[in-house]
């Protein structure tokens, strides 16, 4: 425990954001992390409980408390390697993690939160900046191969973690660059993607193979899912030339919003808007980006996607941004007697709302219109809705109409390509996720033999915390298949 003390000596510090006028003119990072007596300062309200709710809290199981003391002695050194023990990309998570450890604080209970998330991205920087953060090689070979299909978070954790004990790892992934999401659904001035091109050096220094624009199996012709492969393999293929193969792809299957009016134009899922501008700031030719200048934005769904789809509308130059939830507006202040250490519903306004952004709660879209003939979206039109008798009914006499040029379907994702579990003949859950357990033993593993879900094709879609951790044991699991033991941590 750094400073027996600190937590009743000490307010929480938070991180610093560029102003607003300077920010929305670019794509870049705005957030100003800690500097290093901030840090200290932060990590001196840790308490070291007894029982650190925050390490169960993390979905990942970071060794928070450890860590915290480590900055607070100013050995960051250790304090990377304990963080890096559970979590092979802090600098993803201490950055768009939204901190359920912090949550599950017992400082939480009845005062703020140790700064967890930003010890945990001072940590990483300072390690990246230190070159602490190099590649481990695997001193054997295994002789064995393993198939990763999809470059998202669990599909990375699960490649290094079996680089690292000698296995032969090929990543597949279907769109033009590594990341997955992380890459083409996470806007830049959230993670810039020079922390995903870093990783992929280290890992591919600790031989892992990474094959892009190769799509495994087959989409549907009338997909919306984001797709730039240039060249397809069959299951057959992979079964073939692998000794095992783990699927973790994202669950990219928009979820719709089937109203009349949905087949006019200007109306579409956030994953058409949002990869093309991240392709734009990679500095690719894109025909046909959607653009949002000068136009009367809605967003419908509430959630981080929602939020992503605001900013970027701003920085586009959007002539007005509205965002739209179907769910009552929650309360500023959680009851934390009552919630914690969980997850608690409550009003949560990020930097893009802060940016310019009109919110409507407990609102629902009864239909799109356009003006004469054109075809193009002009409005819609809303009613306001209430929990009544146990479900969400309309309230008579609520409707209005709202002007829009542009519609953006953020409602959160059903499931991963359906088409692709077909092809290999997963079964799947009542949800369409591939059907898989967690079970220390057998766990991860799929029906069809050799082959392993983990991440958002197994779980259905969630947070890239939760997918790392999936990715690891998953690791685990496929290691244990290979070779009938496991040293990897679970």
């Amino acid at each position: 425990m750094g400073k027996i003390t600190g937590f009743m000596e000490f307010e929480r510090i938070e991180e610093g954001y560029k102003p607003v006028q300077e920010r929305v003119k670019n794509y870049k990072e705005f957030v100003i992390g800690l500097d290093d007596q901030a840090a200290k300062t932060q990590s001196a309200r840790c308490m070291d409980c007894g029982t650190p709710f925050c390490n169960s809290g993390c979905p990942v199981n970071n060794i928070i408390p450890d860590f915290n003391n480590l900055v607070y002695d100013g050995d960051w050194l250790n304090a990377i390697t304990v963080l890096h023990s559970t979590n092979n990309f802090p600098e993803f998570t201490g950055r768009i993690c939204p901190a359920p450890c912090e949550a599950a604080c017992t400082l939480n209970v009845n005062d703020d939160a140790v700064g967890i998330k930003s010890i945990e991205h001072a940590i990483i920087d300072r390690a990246w900046h230190e070159g602490w953060v190099t590649p481990q090689v695997a001193k054997h070979k295994t002789g064995k191969k393993v198939a990763i299909v999809g470059s998202g978070p669990a599909g990375l954790a699960a490649a290094q973690q079996l680089a690292r004990v000698g296995h032969s790892v090929t990543v597949f992934e279907k769109n033009d660059r590594v990341g997955g999401l992380l890459r083409y659904g996470i806007p830049d001035f959230k993670m810039e993607k020079i922390h995903i091109d870093r990783r992929v050096e280290q890992m591919e220094a600790e031989g892992v193979a990474f094959r892009c624009g190769v799509m495994v199996g087959t989409l549907p012709a009338d997909s919306k899912v984001t797709n730039w492969a240039k060249e397809t393999i069959t299951p057959e293929q992979l079964q073939k030339e692998f000794d095992a193969v783990l699927l973790a792809g994202g669950a990219e299957q928009s979820r719709d919003l089937p109203v009349p009016g949905r087949e006019l134009d200007g109306i579409h899922f956030a994953m058409e808007f949002l990869p093309l501008q991240n392709k734009v700031n990679a500095g690719d030719k894109v025909k046909g980006q959607l653009r949002a200048d000068g136009k009367h934005v809605i967003v419908i769904g509430g959630g981080d996607t929602g939020s992503d789809c605001v900013g970027t509308s701003n920085r586009h130059g959007a002539a007005s941004v509205t965002q739209f939830e179907l769910m009552p507006q929650p309360p500023e202040e959680e009851d934390r007697p009552l919630t914690w250490p969980y997850w608690p519903i409550k009003l949560r306004t990020s930097s893009s709302h802060e940016e310019g952004c009109d919110r409507e709660f407990a609102i629902s879209t009864k239909e799109f219109l356009t003006e004469g003939k054109s075809g193009k979206v002009t409005g819609l039109k809303t009613v306001r809705i209430e929990f009544k008798d146990g479900k969400l009914q309309e309230v008579p006499g609520t409707e209005q109409t709202l002007k829009a040029d542009l519609v953006l379907l953020a409602m959160g994702f059903t499931a991963p390509v359906g088409s692709v579990l077909d092809a290999f003949g997963i079964i799947k859950d009542t949800r369409g996720n591939a059907k898989a357990s967690t079970d220390f033993i057998g766990g991860y593993a799929t029906n069809v033999p050799r082959v392993f879900a983990a991440g958002d094709v197994r779980r259905g879609q969630s947070l890239v915390v939760w997918a790392i951790r999936e990715g690891r044991q998953a690791a685990r699991a496929v290691d244990e298949f290979l070779m009938g033991f496991s040293d990897l941590p679970r």
